[in-house]
């Protein structure tokens, strides 16, 4: 059966796309944030290339993120990365290469970094350091832009600031951050898009061309495992994370459970507005699948039927001897 849009809902939508093209009209735009991520606290080298090598297995993991699902044009994101650890002589390091693709309304973005970490042990734990490097894509798709279909006097179906086909643009960019990981406990700081690249949409040498500015962001994250004493089988795992680009700022909080070492559930909430609730279970030695949905607080309930993730990851180790106990992290009880 197919379902009718209300008019406040038709309104929403027609004021996400006047926002985005004003956003597109200026001279430059600056982007605030890179995108949300419900299950933070399982892919930490998605924002912080010093978690690449955490452990000792071979790691690939996936989440694709599907936001205010009902509203058209929202947006939709997936992340890949791909870590190992590995030593030169008696020093650990880490590799990796994370991938985004990312869709908001008429704006797309691809990024591909590779990732380095140089690990020291310290304490009961490990400081790593490390570095992101890599390319930024944006794109805009012009030739979806119909102003004749606004419904108002107030768009010019002819501006020229509007374009009238797609357009995109490429530049380098890098990450730097720090990550400390014992057995019970995490930190970590990172700053994005270090050098702040200005993203050139179309021909340099047309007088119009729009910018793109992708502003740095720093993210704060920490966790804590608590093992409860009278109930063994039970793990309570408490983390944050603040994003902040020092002009506007969000906190998510997570409260996740651990059964078992199995099988996972939790609730978050987010500050700018939303609640989260997550779910997971290790299907087989080394396999991860979590879920999550994410609910907003605000008025954005009555029109979209919330934010919803799928996470996938496998850890694996095709260099040492195979073993029959199973990996565990920090995150992976």
């Amino acid at each position: 059966m197919k379902r009718n849009i209300n008019p406040k809902s038709r309104n929403y939508v027609r004021k996400y796309l006047v926002l985005l093209l004003a956003m597109f009209a200026v001279t430059a735009v600056y982007g605030q944030f890179d995108p949300q991520m419900g299950q933070y606290m399982y892919m930490p080298t998605g924002y912080n290339p010093a978690a690449a090598g955490e452990g000792d297995m071979m790691k690939v993991a996936g989440i694709h993120r599907m936001q205010y699902v009902n509203i058209p044009n929202a947006p939709m994101s997936t992340w890949f990365s791909f870590t190992s650890p590995f030593m030169i002589a008696k020093t650990r390091h880490g590799a990796g290469v994370r991938f985004l693709n990312d869709r908001y309304g008429l704006f797309t973005t691809q990024s591909l970094y590779v990732q380095y970490a140089y690990r020291q042990k310290l304490g009961p734990g490990y400081l790593s350091g490390g570095i992101d490097l890599g390319f930024v894509n944006v794109g805009f798709k012009g030739d979806s832009v119909n102003l004749n279909k606004m419904g108002d006097d107030y768009h010019d179906s002819n501006d020229e600031a509007v374009p009238t086909g797609s357009k995109s643009g490429m530049k380098f960019d890098m990450g730097i951050g720090l990550y400390y990981s014992a057995l019970t406990w995490w930190v970590g700081a990172s700053y994005s898009h270090l050098v702040q690249p200005v993203i050139e949409l179309g021909d340099a040498t047309v007088a119009k061309s729009q910018e793109i500015k992708l502003v740095g962001t720093m993210y704060l994250v920490g966790g804590y495992r608590y093992r409860l004493k009278n109930y063994r089988e039970w793990v309570l795992t408490p983390s944050a994370m603040v994003m902040t680009d020092f002009v506007s700022w969000d906190v998510n909080l997570t409260m996740m459970c651990d059964y078992k070492d199995r099988y996972r559930w939790g609730l978050g909430y987010r500050v700018l507005g939303s609640v989260n609730i997550l779910l997971g279970v290790d299907i087989i030695s080394g396999l991860q699948l979590g879920y999550s949905c994410e609910l907003p607080t605000s008025k954005l309930m009555l029109e979209s039927f919330g934010s919803h993730e799928i996470y996938l990851a496998y850890s694996f180790d095709i260099l040492k001897p195979r073993r029959t106990n199973k990996y565990k992290s920090v995150r992976f009880l």
